[in-house]
């Protein structure tokens, strides 16, 4: 039975389970200047003095008791979600360091096999202390709920910074790679290959150094084709399907290489070079790596040295391939002295900045300073209506960056009577179906019935799929369905034309 929570109930069950302390607690409720005040007042006034993150609410409102604290650290909200772990962000309780906890999905915690793997993983990750590998500081192998405690980096995944950047300049994408190599190198020395790489396993760090993530997490037995069909991790199939296709053992350090040349290849191109698709027997199809465009056919005019680098790296046959990545370490470092992007060593003192790093700072800024200075909500608020913690964290981040000011509610009947006895509460609402269904478009349809709200522009988020529940939604020309799946800029978009002909309050 769903329990019924009070504003002081769920101020005692977050005093109880240590979420906040008392000093805390009481600045709030010496906001209100009383304790008769609703749930939604007090949930509302907890998450705008940012005490409280939204993963953190929905879990107390379902009456979670556990995963607030993973060992000294206490989670604040879900930055990286995977098949096989999820990411938070965390602070450590006793010093307020910021560290990233990663913690194996439920699902696979049953099985020894998936949880022998994460803990080799965390372990194998004790050993690498480099400047350009992403350092694992704890490992945890309680049963309940293995985690591992890494730096929190301040940056983007490459992937993303390539979603902004579209394509990199040379010396950009030289000097991401030849910290990406480093990192490599490091490793194979002690024995270690990567077996993952991949743009999303590259942090970008806010000063534009590139660091290596996720070590270890395809090493389970590929071998083994029933394991195989059921692994949580996609990439594993490519190194599988490339190790197979040219008859090399798992972990030869030259599929690691392979799979950075494609790397290289797309930051230089703007093109992923192996097609993509979620059907593993596809996936597992060598033609797929024997049919890639060589790169000097997308960029002509790339310096015939850089393009040797990628060809070589990229060679189907393994022995055509750098045998190591310290070979192919080298050969960046000379192209990007050949192009003039390196200073001259000054001995024993710290390395001056390279032209290429300070180009790589500079777009890293530049890709952050893009979503911040276009703040095409400002003096916009939005009230998104919405019961899942990941979409609402997802979306008042987005929204954010971008200058709105967001309120969040699981409650859609709730939010319609907001709009109905507040004036001005925001100037848009967005309701999702994803978890509320027909209550979200029930919603939706009443806050457009009404005289006092329907001039309010409102969007109600359906899954394609539903036709049924799509069929019920009532539109108008600034009250309009967009389908699930949605992506981030179709939902700005809309709200952007929404709310063009509507001045701030």
């Amino acid at each position: 039975m769903k329990r019924e929570w009070t504003a002081e109930a769920l101020s005692q069950r977050i005093f109880d389970l240590r979420v906040l302390d008392a000093r805390q607690l009481e600045s709030v409720w010496a906001e209100f200047r009383t304790r008769s005040v609703s749930l939604e007042e007090f949930c509302n006034r907890l998450l705008r003095k940012e005490l409280l993150t939204n993963l953190q609410l929905d879990k107390l409102l379902k009456d979670d008791r556990e995963g607030y604290f993973y060992g000294a650290y206490r989670i604040l909200y879900l930055v990286g979600s995977g098949t096989f772990a999820r990411v938070f962000r965390s602070v450590h309780t006793g010093d307020g360091r910021v560290a990233a906890v990663k913690v194996l999905r439920k699902r696979y915690r049953q099985s020894v096999e998936q949880v022998d793997l994460f803990l080799r993983e965390a372990r194998m990750g004790l050993q690498l202390l480099h400047p350009n590998i992403v350092r694992i500081y704890e490992v945890s192998d309680d049963v309940r709920a293995p985690y591992m405690v890494m730096d929190f980096v301040e940056g983007q995944t490459l992937r993303e910074f390539m979603r902004a950047q579209k394509k990199l300049q040379i010396p950009v994408a030289l000097n991401l790679m030849i910290d990406v190599m480093a990192g490599l190198d490091y490793a194979r020395q002690l024995g270690i290959t990567h077996r993952d790489m991949k743009l999303s396993n590259v942090m970008v760090a806010s000063n534009g150094r590139a660091r290596l993530v996720d070590f270890g997490l395809a090493t389970m037995a590929e071998s083994d084709d029933k394991l195989l069909a059921t692994s949580p991790n996609a990439r594993s199939i490519d190194y599988v399907a490339l190790e197979r296709g040219t008859n090399v053992r798992k972990n030869d350090p030259r599929s690691d290489i392979y799979f950075a040349g494609c790397m290289l290849y797309h930051m230089l191109s703007g093109v992923a070079p192996l097609f993509e698709t979620r059907d593993r027997l596809m996936r597992m199809n060598v033609t797929r790596f024997q049919e890639i465009k060589p790169i000097q056919r997308l960029e002509p005019d790339l310096p015939a040295n850089v393009q040797a680098i990628v060809t070589r790296a990229m060679t189907f046959n393994p022995e055509n391939r750098y045998q190591e990545p310290g070979e192919m370490l080298a050969e960046l470092k000379r192209a990007r002295t050949v192009l003039g992007h390196e200073t001259e060593d000054t001995g024993d003192e710290e390395r001056k900045a390279t032209r290429a790093e300070r180009a790589a700072e500079r777009a890293a800024r530049q890709s952050a300073a893009r979503s911040a200075e276009d703040l095409e909500g400002a003096g916009r608020t939005v009230m998104f209506v919405e019961s899942s913690p990941e979409m609402q964290d997802l979306f008042r981040e987005q929204l954010k960056k971008r200058g709105y000011r967001v309120l969040i509610t699981n409650d859609a009947q709730r939010a319609v009577q907001r709009f109905e006895s507040q004036l001005n509460v925001a100037d848009c609402a967005v309701f999702s179906t994803q978890e509320l269904g027909d209550r979200a478009v029930a919603a939706f349809n009443r806050l457009g019935a009404s005289e006092a709200t329907s001039h309010i522009p409102a969007i109600v988020l359906v899954n394609k799929r539903h036709r049924e529940l799509a069929s019920a939604v009532q539109t108008t020309d600034h009250r309009v369905l967009l389908p699930l799946p949605v992506s981030i800029k179709d939902l700005r978009a809309k709200l952007k034309e929404l709310l063009s002909a509507k001045s701030p309050s």
